[in-house]
């Protein structure tokens, strides 16, 4: 192969990235906080499960259907959990799933103000299969800055995976 052809070839990679964005929100509707869009990690197992195994036709494929907010640190490449993932939110928040042209999927959720009994600060967000903290695969997950919630405050994620 020629070394033009091998360039050229190699412009046809196809990358995933994945950027989230999280905004607390007092009970009149003002936004206490915003992340802005940070980028995010997929993890092996998003990789392996949510990515290869689907195109695959496996039928270990998996597909994100909730959301964690945590009080840990970022999540290893090798990461299955969330660290200090909020237990006391009655499980995780589902997510609504869309899309944004021919290369994002978009998803979003919401943790509901009073949900929480104490006040936390929290600084992870994560994507999982699962519903409960005992069950499920991680996809992908990040850290941000540090953020206090309060137990009449909501969170509104929104989580984009990008081809291209």
């Amino acid at each position: 192969m020629s070394k033009k052809k091998k360039i050229e070839a190699q412009s046809d990679f196809t990358g995933v990235k994945g950027f989230f964005r999280l905004a607390i929100v007092n009970s009149d509707g003002t936004i206490a906080s915003d992340t802005g869009f940070r980028k995010n990690q997929i993890v092996n197992t998003g990789y392996q499960d949510f990515l290869m195994y689907l195109l695959m036709g496996s039928a270990g494929s998996l597909r994100p259907s909730h959301a964690a907010l945590g009080t840990g640190t970022v999540p290893a490449s090798s990461a299955t959990t969330l660290n200090g993932e909020l237990t006391e939110t009655a499980g995780r928040m589902a997510l609504t799933t869309g899309s944004a042209g021919s290369k994002t999927v978009s998803y979003t959720f919401t943790l509901a103000s009073g949900v929480i009994a104490a006040a936390s600060t929290i600084q992870n967000v994560g994507l999982f299969s699962g519903s409960t903290q005992a069950g499920g695969t991680m996809m992908a997950g990040n850290t941000y800055a540090t953020s206090s919630l309060a137990t009449n405050q909501a969170v509104n994620g929104t989580y984009q995976i990008i081809f291209g």
